[in-house]
């Protein structure tokens, strides 16, 4: 059941099962921070970040409260957004009776370019996630710089041609948000667009989300995947790129694109399982970190800054993802796993709408979570030259490379018939590559005689190894996994 005539979105269930975050705070009554100076500091932290819905009488377990219960103090839950808050931001209230309770929403639009605070003493709130925080001057000074920023993506675009919208994607947001009247409305109704006298005129941020083609209208509103060959960039006669690929359409269709391409470019590998003699697989980096590293940089993107797309570097040790602009107000490399302030708040919100991510400020959790999970290194996020950079870093180089399946199978196979010695020499020429007879006695601690009997048995016997030297007699003659 929908209860809200402002947002379809908001139906008995939403107010009642929602997880609080970002774009949605409940607050019931009796609780300490419901005062109406408490609710005036959150409208302000929401007014200062991406805007949202704060629902006044749902108590954080779902229960309905009924607001009549207040008397004559509701006249001050009915003011209190004029009474506490300066300037006057843009704030609808909504009463709603449920059954046969009343409650009140307040939908909060953000604002691109002011900075709202207490009428009576001045403090100035940002919402973080489902936190409100009080902002020093310093991050005071730093929300205005982004405020600055922000005002790109509400620029109207007086040359778009409708033409040019991808109506497929516009028809799937609309059933995203439930929502039944004309595309464009939609739009306008998400501050994407202005409808004045009639006409549609879209914003930046509709181009970057909905356009086939952003390019037309924004330079560089694309992503950029380069493969190198080998650690390092090369140039002139040493130039070692190997794949060049481009994705220039919106964003949603973007993130598709590249996660299709990103899943059939990076490769999987094998970890041998000592106890079990299996090879799992691994993929060279867990796919919720490479994602979501790239939805942050769609995300939050200081798409002002034009001629410079979000650039993937794959190399063989590592995963660079960048994005122009410095980190956002509020964030640091110190605290960029708990704090979170988007740069482009009308492109987060509809990713959000539109499931491509779940929680905004989660992501570069998630990043960290996922590369620890898989014994991977910690994500490395450094600011220069006025851009970010993510960098993710495999085990690869440290590792074999993939060894074909059928050796594989024949090491799986025999796995329970070898002995100790003769895993321990399997295990260590998985993880080093190849070895020597001599480096082999010192890994195993036998005679030599013993591992050679055992070696040419892999050699003669099981055929899985390989001698790597063309000498018939050569102490230091490497052995290695037969390449099939």
């Amino acid at each position: 059941m929908i209860v809200s005539q402002f947002n379809p979105q908001i139906s008995l269930e939403f107010l009642q099962k929602k997880r609080e975050n970002q774009y949605f705070e409940r607050k019931g009554l009796g609780e300490k921070d419901t005062s109406p100076t408490k609710i005036a500091n959150e409208l302000i932290g929401m007014l200062n970040a991406d805007g949202g819905v704060l629902a006044l009488g749902v108590a954080d377990n779902g229960e309905l409260q009924d607001l009549k219960q207040l008397g004559e103090k509701l006249s001050n839950y009915r003011n209190l957004y004029i009474d506490f808050i300066e300037p006057h931001g843009n704030i609808k209230l909504e009463e709603v009776g449920i059954e046969g309770k009343l409650i009140f929403l307040y939908h909060v639009d953000q604002d691109m370019e002011r900075i709202f605070k207490r009428k009576d003493n001045e403090q100035i709130f940002l919402r973080v996630d489902d936190r409100n925080k009080q902002l020093d001057r310093d991050a005071v000074r730093s929300l205005e710089y982004d405020k600055q920023i922000r005002k790109f993506e509400d620029e109207i675009e007086l040359e778009f041609d409708f033409d040019d919208l991808d109506i497929k994607l516009l028809e799937g947001y609309k059933q995203k948000l439930n929502y039944e009247g004309d595309p464009l409305d939609l739009i306008v109704n998400r501050h994407l667009a202005i409808k004045k006298d009639g006409q549609y005129k879209i914003k930046k941020a509709g181009i970057l989300l909905f356009a086939k083609d952003p390019e037309k209208y924004i330079t560089s509103a694309s992503l950029r995947y380069i493969r190198y060959e080998g650690k390092e960039a090369m140039v002139g006669t040493e130039h070692n790129v190997i794949k060049d690929e481009r994705f220039e359409t919106n964003i949603p269709r973007i993130i598709g694109h590249v996660k299709n391409f990103l899943k059939a470019a990076l490769k999987d590998y094998y970890f041998l399982d000592l106890e079990t003699g299996r090879f799992n697989k691994v993929p060279e980096y867990p796919e919720e970190a490479w994602l979501e590293g790239i939805v942050n940089a769609l995300c939050h993107r200081s798409y002002n800054v034009q001629g410079n797309a979000i650039y993937i570097k794959h190399f063989d040790d590592r995963l660079e993802i960048s994005n122009s602009g410095p980190l956002p107000a509020q964030v640091n490399i110190e605290n960029i796993r708990t704090e979170r302030f988007s740069r482009n708040p009308r492109i987060a919100r509809a990713l959000e709408d539109m499931g491509y991510v779940r929680q905004l400020n989660e992501g570069v959790s998630r990043i960290y979570q996922s590369m620890e999970k898989s014994m991977l290194s910690t994500p490395e996020y450094i600011e220069k030259n006025g851009n970010v950079y993510l960098t993710l870093r495999n085990k690869i180089s440290k590792h074999t490379k993939t060894i074909p399946d059928a050796i594989l199978k024949i090491i799986q196979d025999n796995w329970t018939s070898y002995n100790d010695t003769q895993k321990k020499i399997l295990q260590h020429l998985f993880y080093h590559n190849k070895a020597t007879i001599g480096e082999l006695v010192e890994v195993t601690g036998i005679h030599e005689n013993n591992v050679r009997l055992y070696v040419n048995q892999f050699l003669e016997n099981e055929k899985i190894l390989q001698r790597l030297s063309e000498k018939k007699r050569d102490k230091n003659a490497k052995y290695a996994f037969k390449k099939l």
